[in-house]
């Protein structure tokens, strides 16, 4: 049976308890998501998009579904201290697919809740803001083009929007923490395997301004499914600063699909950092839809043992005077995998494009690989586009003049793998992120990260 056939008929099993734990608007869409799923199928991997991961074989195991919402015993504000100093960030939790609604007063610079925001900003459950949902939800993630979708479409029954008025700028950034655990209420047993299916929505009216960074943590020994389907409305002249970082295990299979909508003059800094995981496949879909807008999407992987990694990108030029900047870097050792497959489609009328693709990698044994896949696809005539990649080792020379000044071969590969990750941590713009990334990419080097400092939910 292939793996799409379970979700079929669990769909039509659960429809009913489904819609009772959802919102009307969110319900409006299942049924036509749930008809794109059955049409389509997972892909194989003689699907373009999908060629170097096999999702057939993800979603091949009998994952549980939460979709009689039962409580999951846990209290992030009490058991997370995030170990970033002096992020001073407005930190809010989701805990599997849902919002977790507690508030706590300000610990050590970071701040919990709503009452922090500046006013008309909402940081909050979608099931409580129906009309945003009526107005913007799956516009952007349409589930006739990709089965991942057209899945977290027709299974999630919440989600978290993040929603700024028009000329409002979030001084503070927005930490939104993660946490995946398998443990529901007055249960005898743990679930041995969980499927979630996470849901987000941003939007940023004309001139808006704010920064993001979403955390994916585990909080159990368990393994773990997860599908992610992000939705960014960058209004005209607005600014979004996107950081996602994944500190996972090597059970957590995480499928993330972004779309971002960009209106004339506005910004986005798309940042994927992978330090933990086990699969991860991540897809970006950015559109220009107005003119002289630009984007920096940054992305930098550090895997070993058997963990894989894909990252998708593609950059739509639909306006012209636009700018788009990828720089992907990986770190492979083992028998890790890490594929990149990048597409920049710049179409009729899109004059003045300019755009500068780049994928570099460094594969630390034989035994690792790495696939990459740049690609141009150009419909004008006025354009400055590029794009390259390259696959290699740490350089012999560097290793020996570092070797003849007393460093140990061990340390001088740690210091050249530091500083060939770094160049994608410089391009972060919330400084003591930044700072901290580069101390966290360090210890993961040297084989000292597991979990955050201080985070009791792991332990």
């Amino acid at each position: 049976m292939n793996a799409e056939h379970q979700y079929i008929e669990l769909y039509e099993q659960a429809r009913e308890m489904i819609f009772s734990h959802a919102p009307e608007a969110m319900n409006a869409v299942r049924d036509e998501a749930f008809e794109d799923f059955r049409r389509q199928g997972f892909p194989s991997k003689k699907v373009e998009r999908y060629k170097y991961t096999d999702l057939q074989k993800l979603f091949a195991p009998d994952y549980g579904v939460n979709l009689n919402r039962l409580e999951i015993p846990v209290d992030p504000y009490q058991a997370f201290r995030c170990d970033v100093p002096n992020l001073s960030t407005s930190l809010y939790f989701v805990v599997n697919d849902a919002f977790y609604k507690g508030v706590r007063s300000q610990v050590s610079g970071v701040l919990y809740g709503q009452g922090n925001l500046p006013d008309g900003v909402i940081v909050s459950s979608l099931r409580e803001n129906p009309h945003f949902i009526e107005k913007y939800y799956a516009k952007l993630a349409k589930t006739d083009e990709d089965a991942v979708t057209a899945l977290n479409t027709m299974l999630a029954q919440d989600g978290l929007l993040v929603y700024v008025p028009r000329n409002v700028k979030v001084d503070r950034a927005i930490q939104v923490i993660n946490i995946l655990k398998a443990t529901p209420q007055n249960a005898q047993r743990q679930v041995p395997d969980l499927m979630v299916n996470r849901r987000v929505l941003i939007i940023l009216e004309e001139g808006a301004e704010i920064k993001m960074l979403f955390c994916d943590h585990a909080a159990d020994d368990r393994h773990f499914l997860a599908t992610q389907v992000i939705e960014a409305y960058v209004g005209e002249n607005a600014s979004l600063d996107l950081y996602c970082l994944e500190e996972t295990h090597y059970k957590n299979v995480r499928l993330s699909n972004v779309y971002i909508d960009q209106q004339a003059n506005s910004r986005v800094n798309h940042n994927v950092i992978t330090l933990h995981n086990g699969v991860t496949r991540n897809r970006l879909d950015l559109t220009f839809s107005g003119e002289g807008a630009e984007c920096g999407c940054y992305g930098c992987v550090i895997a070993d043992k058997q963990q894989h990694v894909d990252n998708n990108t593609l950059i739509v030029h639909r306006a012209p005077h636009c700018t788009s900047n990828e720089l992907y870097k990986y770190v492979l050792d083992d028998k890790a995998v890490g594929a990149f497959a990048g597409r920049v489609l710049v179409e009729h009328g899109a004059q003045k494009t300019a755009s500068q693709m780049t994928n570099q990698n460094l594969t630390a044994t034989r035994e690792a690989r790495m696939y990459t896949q740049p690609m141009l696809e150009i419909y004008a005539d006025d354009v400055k586009c590029a794009h390259g990649s390259t696959v290699g080792q740490l350089n012999d020379a560097a290793l020996f003049y570092m070797r003849q000044r007393g460093i140990s071969l061990e340390e001088a590969k740690l210091l050249l793998q530091n500083a060939f990750i770094n160049e994608v941590i410089d391009h972060m713009r919330l400084t003591p992120l930044r700072d901290r990334l580069h101390h966290l990419v360090e210890k993961r080097f040297r084989g000292e990260l597991n979990k955050c400092e201080g985070c009791k939910l792991c332990k």
